[in-house]
């Protein structure tokens, strides 16, 4: 849509012909501040609690209590295979096979525990490739795989870096980047969206590239999962790993994702890590001293899933299936369009984005143009005023207008209290 106008009416109108507006009812918004109502745009950092995530969890305190050690089997949701209920969730959301997605552990976890099956360095071939600006986690869990095994993160750990002046990555600088180290390159861990400019990347690509150069390739979808579309499948990386807490709104430090492609099911040249949760489960509890494997990406569980935690996700998950991520999608353009545009209207350059127009999901990562004020100055008057987004140094704001909870009143109310805290 380009026929945006910048009136709390318009806005409004917006919302009443939203067909995604009810949904915003099934999610709590923190609470009133300074007189402002909260206007939370932070969803790409921690999403709001659906109400249906206290259900969800009281539902699993009943069954321990009326169950106890036999929920796991007898319950009315038996815990032994309780992970499986984010199975068409995880899969309908990443465009992969249900037995290529598994729930376990928290995100840095699985890229470790992946890493230790497909980070396989020899001699010659043990440089791993990062982007410049990788999320602190990422770039410290690479790094000491490195030095697990042996190579020096100071020349092992290679960077795809956005050109001179320029905050944006081109898909031609890492295939040149490959080209460059040849042999060298044992792995590439991307992200599907960069966290601090909001970019979507290029992931088909990337996976292209690594497959002809012979390079596994893992991608970290913690910000694009339940944002953007994905075709795991499709595009076929080794793995992928991904939080929930972010878009899939399922509470702080909760269950994450991991993907394994069906070709490494049949693969005896792994070496997985193993644990008592990724035996077969119909052998499981025979004490066996042989590793009998599950099937799929389950192979890559090591322990039972704790239950609380994993109950918000599928609460969440349940909301993201009847929704569908193609609606989120389209509302989401549209959302971030709408602020976009209000930004360009009210401050003619005084902040602007750098997140790029062509390869976005919701979020915009805000820069000040103003010598009157600064940015962080910026994000303190906007906390002040109930308006939450996220600080990223040295100079971001980021705001994210999530489809599935905010509003085109959201948006407009974000132009409104930027209006009042510019000097």
């Amino acid at each position: 849509m380009t026929d945006f106008e910048d009136s709390q009416e318009f806005a409004q109108t917006l919302d009443r012909n939203d067909s995604l507006a009810s949904y915003r009812e099934q999610f709590i918004f923190p609470k009133e501040k300074n007189g402002y109502s909260p206007v939370y745009l932070c969803g790409n950092s921690l999403g709001l609690q659906p109400k249906l995530a206290a259900e969800f969890v009281q539902d699993e305190l009943r069954n321990w209590a009326d169950y106890a050690v036999d929920g796991h089997f007898h319950s009315e949701r038996p815990w032994l295979s309780y992970h499986r209920r984010a199975t068409a969730g995880f899969a309908e959301l990443t465009g992969a096979r249900p037995l290529e997605v598994v729930a376990m552990n928290t995100l840095t976890v699985n890229l470790h525990i992946l890493m230790a099956s497909f980070y396989k360095p020899t001699e010659t071939r043990f440089k791993i490739v990062i982007e410049s600006q990788a999320f602190p986690s990422d770039r410290y869990a690479a790094a000491s795989q490195l030095r697990m095994h042996g190579f020096n993160p100071e020349s092992a750990l290679l960077e795809w870096t956005p050109r001179p002046g320029e905050t944006q990555l081109h898909t031609e600088d890492l295939a040149a980047l490959i080209e460059s180290e040849g042999d060298n390159i044992a792995l590439l861990l991307l992200p599907g969206v960069q966290y601090y400019t909001g970019q979507v990347l290029d992931m088909a690509a990337i996976c292209e590239l690594a497959g002809a150069a012979g390079c596994a390739v893992g991608l970290d979808l913690a910000h694009a999962v339940g944002n953007v579309d994905l075709e795991l499948h499709e595009w076929a990386p080794d793995f992928a790993a991904w939080c929930t807490y972010k878009y899939l709104n399922s509470g702080p430090g909760s269950i994450a994702g991991a993907f394994v492609h069906e070709k490494h099911f049949a693969s005896d040249k792994l070496n997985q890590l193993h644990g008592w949760w990724g035996h077969d489960e119909a052998t499981r509890f025979k004490m066996s001293t042989t590793f009998t494997p599950a099937e799929g990406a389950e192979l890559w569980q090591m322990s039972n899933p704790p239950i609380l935690a994993l109950a918000p996700v599928i609460a969440s998950l349940k909301i993201f299936q009847e929704v569908g991520l193609a609606a989120l999608i389209e509302k989401s353009t549209s959302l971030t369009a709408y602020l976009e545009w209000l930004l360009e209207q009210r401050f003619e350059g005084r902040i602007g984005s750098i997140t790029p127009k062509d390869s976005r999901g919701c979020q915009l990562s805000l820069v000040v143009n103003d010598s009157q004020i600064s940015a962080r100055g910026l994000f303190e008057k906007l906390y002040q005023r109930n308006v939450t987004g996220d600080w990223r140094e040295p100079d971001v704001i980021r705001v994210a207008p999530v489809p599935l909870y905010n509003s085109y009143s959201d948006v407009f109310e974000l132009a409104q209290r930027l209006s009042e805290a510019f000097p």
